[in-house]
């Protein structure tokens, strides 16, 4: 990994590009295109060009039978484990409900807001370069838990345990298709995938241009891409754990970037030497390793609190607070997607099973985007309502106000009900 100061470093990890070339991105176009105007005789037509894969009306959504094959394949302790992942992502999810509120102001004037789920979920599971399973159930649960009644799930991969997860989470129906075709076909319906109002869920460069496409038709969670790393370690940091945990995300993208920002130059040394040893032993050494060859960095910095200014810059979609003390630097995160605090709180946790959402934004856009929660599932609907007395109160402001901007049709709407007697 190479080992620098804030300005060269910097430069460095702002260098990642994650574009489509023009062509590419005509391509998308192209293929929301083709799925607005023929339907399922498009998605037929992508999936057998783009994964070799003969689709038909009869085959395109996973069966019971399927489902149930799929159950059988599931060894007892994998599925206990997956289970209680759950139990910990519902628990999570469920403190971020909001209740609605409905409350009078002044006299005869009440205001609030109505919480409703949408209507039907769209999410979007990955299932090209492996099985994702655990981000079933990051969409899925929160969508259930605020309350949505039919959630629709494309994938491109039918492991088994990505199956079973989505039957556990009470996913309504899955699909066998992926890419940006299944973004357009939960964005606009087809005779076999239904239109969803909201689609969420990670995916490569093409589902997430195809996301950013169809916004508007459909509502998105975030705009995502390469998995990132950020950790912030002082002198009590073990290189060995820095550097396993850097390559738990190098290893996902040759476009992921993992970074370590340090006070100690013996601790930045030691980690790189032990990057450079484990990223040969990984199944996956050659993803890893590009990723780490092209954007991995270390940054040394004078104090902790300048590393988290750096972080603050970069806006990490995962963030280590690898310190003695990691709770005394959380005033000054401002931006992270989410943060793991201590020695025994690696990133995995946040993956797999401590609850919180792996969904996360990135590539900067931490500085303006959450992670994937309750709140991506429900529309907040406001509530007014003002008796005939509360009215004629502020009826005089209103009118001005209206007259002001020369909506004088909006001013007599309130000025009709002032001489009512």
């Amino acid at each position: 990994m190479l080992i620098t100061d804030k300005t060269e470093g910097l430069n460095r990890i702002f260098s990642r590009k994650q574009t489509l070339s023009e062509g590419a991105r005509k391509s998308v176009e192209e293929i929301i295109a083709n799925v607005k105007e023929k339907g399922d005789d498009a998605l037929f037509e992508l999936t057998e060009k783009f994964d070799g894969i003969k689709l038909t009306a009869d085959n395109i959504r996973i069966t019971d039978e399927e489902i149930a094959s799929a159950y059988k394949k599931v060894s007892p302790d994998l599925l206990a484990a997956l289970r209680r992942a759950m139990d910990n992502i519902r628990s999570y999810h469920e403190k971020q409900l909001l209740k609605g509120a409905y409350y009078e102001n002044s006299p005869g004037a009440k205001t609030g807001y109505m919480i409703r789920p949408v209507s039907r979920a769209g999410i979007y599971v990955p299932g090209g370069k492996a099985s994702y399973p655990s981000s079933v159930l990051m969409t899925a649960i929160p969508a259930k838990v605020a309350g949505v009644k039919d959630i629709v799930m494309c994938t491109p991969g039918t492991s088994p345990l990505t199956i079973v997860a989505a039957a556990e989470c009470g996913v309504s129906s899955i699909y066998r298709i992926g890419g940006a075709q299944a973004i357009a076909a939960m964005a606009y319906g087809t005779k076999c995938v239904p239109k969803a109002d909201v689609i969420c869920g990670p995916g490569n460069m093409f589902v997430t241009e195809a996301k950013r496409l169809v916004y508007g038709d459909a509502g998105i969670d975030m705009i995502a891409g390469p998995s990132e790393i950020l950790i912030i370690a002082d002198s009590t940091a073990n290189p060995e754990f820095l550097a396993a945990d850097l390559l738990s995300q190098a290893e996902h993208d040759e476009m992921a970037m993992a970074i370590l920002v340090t006070t100690d130059k013996n601790l930045a040394a030691q980690t790189s030497e032990a990057v450079e040893r484990r990223v040969k032993q990984l199944p996956k050494s050659v993803i890893a390793g590009k990723s780490i060859n092209n954007f991995g960095t270390i940054i040394i910095a004078d104090t902790l609190k300048e590393c988290v200014q750096i972080s603050n810059e970069i806006a990490p979609e995962h963030l280590e607070l690898c310190v003695s003390d990691p709770e005394s630097l959380l005033e000054f995160v401002h931006n992270a997607g989410a943060v793991f605090m201590g020695h025994w709180s690696p990133e995995p946790l946040g993956d797999y099973y401590a609850g919180t959402n792996h969904v996360l934004p990135n590539g900067g856009t931490a500085r303006y985007f959450s992670a994937l929660g309750t709140s991506n599932f429900i529309k907040r609907i406001s509530l007014i309502k003002y008796d005939q007395q509360a009215l004629n109160s502020c009826a005089n402001d209103i009118m001005s106000l209206a007259e002001a901007e020369g909506l004088n049709a909006h001013a007599e709407s309130i000025r009709v009900r002032t001489e009512v007697k």
